[in-house]
Order: structure tokens, then sequence, then C-alpha cells
């Protein structure tokens, strides 16, 4: 392909991929699911079974709905670069504003990751080691045990030049987080005290109740996979729209039914007693359990995992953005991959609250990845000889982008009044 006759030719659109159809699912699913997934018991809590159940599903259609625009606008004009497609619409700006909204996401979702291996690893240490309390040594230190695993695990893993070859540790990452959801069944069905009338579950509470200001965020985030779509379409083998589509569809489908099944079991268990961090409400139950134990080692490896796939198109984003005409170089590869890791373990460091970063993260670039820039691209690229701006297609693209507008309005609107009031039932305990 000669790129002076095709400018608009990114490398990805005659990049020849390699990946299977199951490695891309593992990859895209794993991209879903991530800590997000320990939450969802308490956003239950907060809306009642009957309203998140119909939140869930409506995030989860919608998701599948913004990767048909994605795909269908990198399809018109051949490109597999979200922030080329930004480029495409608005011009350069666009293309600084896409890579902006997905550094910021992704780099709000690997400080999560890392949050869970701050607080998590040290308890399990210290389970290990029988210990009750921690007795000060440095290995029960979380800033020392994330710093570790950043550059023991994380950074080999991230240094991979392709992301299809993360397909493996995708796919064992979701098979901890099988184990997960079936030990919270588990524990459910084995739970054998009754709870008090008080906390019998509630079917439904009002949409606008501030414990929800964090509910709908943290469904959208749970379902963000949208900034690695385009990557793991660029490296699937014998690529098409449908194929791509299909594996988005999958994976959606997936990720839906573990987090229904995470959040139901999970809130009936513990009911209103439920905190933002699933895991950190057994262990008040029983600290030293061991089947709980083994769960805190799985999600662990599930959330180490997936940092280097939620790293990729970060990357991606930056390369485009500040070295746009520039062939693969080792030096520039491993340079952003550092430095993200780097700025990450600072924020996991100095940032005490993970609710903050599910709430504030999920208001702001989940609505933008998930709603405004896949629809805004759609009305922009899509040509109007195919399709005028009073078509259905179009029409919709445009309700799909002021949803997202509306959305983030009123979840950093509830978000604010929520921290004005100081109601705050559960801060996650962290």
């Amino acid at each position: 392909v000669n790129k002076n006759v095709f400018p608009f030719l990114s490398f990805s659109t005659y990049f020849e991929g390699k990946t299977s159809f199951g490695m891309s699912v593992f990859n895209l699913s794993n991209a879903i699911m991530g800590s997000g997934i320990l939450g969802l018991s308490y956003a239950m809590s907060n809306t009642g079974i009957v309203l998140f159940l119909f939140l869930l599903t409506c995030i989860a259609i919608l998701s599948s709905y913004s990767i048909h625009l994605l795909l269908r606008s990198a399809g018109v004009v051949g490109i597999r670069a979200y922030e080329q497609l930004g480029n495409r619409a608005f011009g350069h700006p666009g293309k600084i504003l896409a890579a902006v909204v997905i550094t910021m996401h992704n780099i709000g979702a690997m400080s999560s990751y890392l949050f869970i291996v701050k607080y998590e690893l040290p308890l399990v240490i210290q389970a290990f080691l029988g210990l009750t309390h921690s007795s000060g040594q440095w290995f029960l230190n979380g800033n020392y045990l994330i710093i570790i695993v950043s550059l023991c695990i994380i950074l080999p893993l991230a240094l991979m030049r392709q992301l299809g070859y993360l397909g493996y540790t995708s796919g064992f990452s979701l098979t901890c987080m099988v184990f997960f959801l079936i030990s919270v069944i588990y524990k459910k069905l084995c739970f054998k005290s009754r709870p008090p009338r008080a906390m019998e579950p509630n079917f439904s509470y009002s949409l606008f109740g501030l414990q929800t200001a964090y509910t709908v965020p943290i469904l959208a985030f749970a379902f963000v996979c949208h900034p690695e779509v385009l990557p793991i379409y660029t490296e699937l083998r014998n690529p098409t729209k449908r194929r791509m589509q299909t594996i988005g569809n999958v994976s959606i489908l997936a990720m839906f039914v573990m987090y229904l099944l995470t959040a139901i079991f999970g809130y009936l268990t513990f009911y209103a007693n439920t905190e933002a961090e699933l895991l950190h409400t057994y262990s008040k139950v029983d600290p030293l359990d061991t089947l709980i134990l083994c769960v805190r080692l799985a999600v662990l490896v599930a959330v180490t995992l997936t940092v280097p796939v939620v790293l990729f198109p970060i990357r991606r984003a930056l390369l485009q953005l500040l070295f746009p005409e520039k062939p693969f170089h080792w030096l520039r590869h491993i340079t952003i991959a550092v430095c993200l890791l780097f700025l990450v373990n600072l924020l996991v460091i100095f940032v005490p609250n993970i609710r903050d970063i599910f709430g504030i993260i999920g208001a702001t670039s989940a609505p933008s990845l998930i709603f405004i820039l896949p629809g805004l691209f759609y009305i922009r690229i899509v040509p109007k000889d195919q399709e005028p701006m009073n078509s259905r297609p179009k029409i919709q693209a445009a309700c799909f982008t002021a949803l997202g507008f509306i959305f983030m309005s009123m979840s950093l609107t509830f978000i604010a009044l929520d921290w004005i009031t100081g109601e705050n039932r559960s801060g996650g305990g962290h």
C-alpha cells in the first residue's frame, strides 16, 4: 500500500493481523472486566435489584451499539486507530481529544486495578503467615508491593510488541474471575445466618437517591472496552466489521452474565452491609477464611494481568499524538510503558479511596468513550450522500451523543451533591 496514494490509511489498515477469534474475545473480555466487578454488589445495594438489572441491560446494549458506530466509522475511511478517527472527524483537536480521553480513562482503570493489589496483597500475605494484625514489615506494606508487582510482572508483559500476545494471559485472568464468581455464589449458598428484617433485599429504590450517584458511573465504567476495540480489530486474523462486532457482542454478553450473577449473589449475602469493595466485606466476616484467601489471590492475579492490556491503548494514543509518522522503535515503546507505570504507581500511593476512582473516572471518561465520541465520529465521518443528517442512523447517533452529555452532567451533579452533604454509607473501607 502506498501511503502517498492513500494518505488517510494508517499502519493498522494494511497490517496483517494474526490473532484468532478466541484470543480476541479473551483480550476484549479482559479489557471489559476489571476491578469494576468488585463494586457491583454495592451498586445493587444502592439501586435495588430491578433498577440495577434495568441499568445493566441498557448499558450493555448501548456499549454494543457504540462498538457498531466505531467499526462503521473505521470502515468508511479505512482507519483502525481511535485517535486517527478523531483526526478524520475534527482535525488535530479531535485527535488530541481522543488521545486525552483514552489516556485519562485507562490511567484510571490501571489505578483501580493496582488499588486492589495495594490493599488485598498485604492481607493475602498476612493470612498466609497466620497473622491477625499487620506487624509492620515491609512485605506487608501495600505501597512497596505494588512497585514490586509493577516491575516484576506488569512491565515485562507491557513490553510485548503486540496486544495479541497477551491472549493467553487474558484467558488465565478470566479463569481467575470465573473462580471469583463461583466462590461468591458458594458463599451465599453456604451463608447460615438470616439477615434481620431491616436487611431484607430491596427490589427497587429511587433512581435519584444520592447513593445512586456512584451506581451509574460504576456500571458504565464496568463496560468500557472501546479504547481496546480498534487495536484488537487491527490484530484480528481475517478482519471484517461483522467478525469484530461478533467479538464485541460475545464479550459484552459474557461479562453481562458474570456481572449480574456476581452482583446478585454478593448483595444477597450482605444486603445493606455490602461495601464498595466486595472482598473487603468478606474479610470483615472472617479474615482467615481459606476460600476467601484463594479468591483474593485469584482476583489479584486477574487484575494484575489486565493492567498490560489497558496500557497498550494509552501507549498507542501517545505514539499517535507525539510520533505520528515515526516507525516502531523499542526505546519509545519501553520509555512510554515505564513512565505510565511510574505515574500510576504515584496515583495509587497518594489517592486514598477506590470509590473516588470509580465515580469520577466513570462519570467523565466513560460517557465520552461509550456515547459521545463514537456518536460524533459517526456523524462527521459517514458521508452525507450515504446517510443524510435527517436519516434514521444519523438521528440515532445524535441522540446517542446527547445521552452521553446528559449522563455525564447528571453523574457529576450527583457526585458533587454527595460530597457536599457528606453522605457516605461506605467509602469502601480503604
